[in-house]
């Protein structure tokens, strides 16, 4: 793959995935090592004028949550009516203190808090498209009308909810990096390898924290 250097300017939005209480040492779905993504998005994002984060945000007994299915085990993949589904804890439950942003996010400009997966029957990991692939979370239209075409992905999980939101950003014909060292994976059998080469093939652009402060205009 070609190097590529990055640009910021108006045109580039930065997004900050799924970085709650939850996720985070002693959440509900604890990423491993998911607490070593803040200081990072802390650091780059005065880097960008536009700022999003999304947020986890399920109703009680949501379909995705393995406790919804007594005969299944939280990580069992089962089929649902949009695709198979992987069974999570419960977690990111509304109005829940595990589903708050973390206190050590500094995001004091951020334009936009998007919360997803609020439908009890579906989940969605992708800040653009919920897990049928067809109902839009309506971002792609929010960033075009603030003249984005360019997103720089951080947060939680490399493998799920940051893959997902890349595939579905390049996809849509946005120029899309991921900030390698400012995010985390939960790593299921083999899941963080396979969303690496799901995200190369559908033109998603890795790069690190210290290249991204190279790329600012001056």
């Amino acid at each position: 793959m070609a190097h590529r250097t990055i640009v910021i300017g108006n045109n580039t939005a930065l997004l900050v995935v799924d970085v709650q209480n939850d996720f985070l040492p002693q959440g509900a779905l604890a990423v491993p090592r998911g607490d070593e993504v803040i200081p990072v998005i802390n650091r780059i994002a005065p880097l960008f004028e536009q700022v999003v984060i999304t947020q986890d945000w399920h109703p009680a007994g949501h379909s995705s949550f393995s406790s919804s299915h007594p005969e299944h085990q939280d990580y069992q993949v089962i089929d649902m009516p949009y695709g198979p589904q992987c069974l999570w804890p419960d977690h990111c439950i509304q109005g829940s203190v595990g589903a708050e942003l973390s206190d050590d996010l500094s995001l004091p400009h951020a334009r936009l808090i998007l919360r997803k997966g609020v439908h009890q029957s579906i989940d969605s990991y992708s800040a653009f498209l919920e897990a049928d692939r067809s109902t839009s979370t309506g971002l792609l239209a929010w960033l075009q009308a603030q003249g984005i075409d360019q997103v720089v992905i951080t947060g939680l999980a490399t493998d799920f909810c940051v893959a997902w939101t890349a595939i579905d950003a390049a996809q849509a014909g946005l120029v899309t990096w991921v900030v390698e060292d400012a995010c985390r994976a939960i790593d299921i059998d083999g899941s963080l390898q396979r969303a690496k080469v799901a995200m190369q093939d559908a033109g998603v652009i890795f790069l690190t924290s210290c290249q991204l402060h190279q790329g600012c205009e001056s």
